[in-house]
């Protein structure tokens, strides 16, 4: 009988140490391999995810393709037809606020110099001019300070399929306020008190062959 007591304990405490382990998995969770260091500003909200709107039926896919027969060749609505017959996930309003988000995340990450943040919003490309801009104004022991007032349009000029690549350029109006300062914080470019206009023209891209929603900046560019 004595023998059998510290057996017993082992049980036991055996319980109870599982009965813990589950716990702490129901409260905390377990990594599944989804899960996103960073949101995907382009994703739908969650309570949106079930919205009927999103199913994309067989003669919704039929309206789209004879759209595609509809709209002049070239034109922005053909090329955003021709994405959401490639990606029956894409959708325009989504897409439309996710741009302005990431607009504003780039504009105020490239301003504080935050390559981290800037790294999974951009394409190689992008990313390296933008590096580069960073590592040049460092350098230089310069800092340059954005403030984003106000942006006021975010119109889709472009859109197109390019293979399996869906491409889509927006251009966007902005209030804001840019200033340049030295080492020794003196303002050498800018205006604190200047509120200037901004259009820039970005094209985002996404590879419909994979299933990562997100976006990435792959050119910006100026008016003519």
């Amino acid at each position: 009988m004595g023998d059998g007591l510290p057996f017993l304990d082992i049980i036991f405490f055996a319980m109870v140490a599982a009965f813990l382990i589950l716990r702490l998995r129901s409260v905390l969770g377990r990594r599944t391999g989804n899960e996103r260091d960073r949101p995907d500003p382009f994703s739908p909200k969650p309570e949106a995810e079930n919205d009927a709107d999103n199913v994309v039926a067989l003669p919704q896919r039929a309206k789209q393709a004879a759209d595609l027969e509809d709209a002049p060749p070239g034109s922005v609505a053909a090329g955003l037809t021709q994405i959401k017959l490639a990606d029956s996930s894409f959708e325009e309003k989504y897409f439309a606020n996710g741009s302005r988000a990431a607009f504003e995340m780039i504009v105020e990450a490239f301003a504080r110099g935050d390559r981290e943040a800037l790294r999974p919003l951009l394409a190689n490309e992008v990313y390296d001019r933008f590096a580069g801009a960073i590592d040049s104004r460092e350098a230089r022991k310069e800092t340059l300070e954005t403030r984003l007032i106000a942006l006021n349009a975010a119109d889709i000029t472009e859109a197109r399929m390019n293979g399996p690549l869906a491409e889509v350029t927006v251009e966007f109006v902005s209030e804001q306020v840019n200033l340049t300062r030295n080492a020794a914080g003196e303002v050498i470019d800018g205006d604190p008190d200047e509120v200037e206009t901004v259009v820039d023209i970005w094209t985002f891209r996404r590879d419909t062959r994979s299933d990562d929603p997100n976006w990435l900046l792959a050119a910006t560019r100026t008016p003519n």
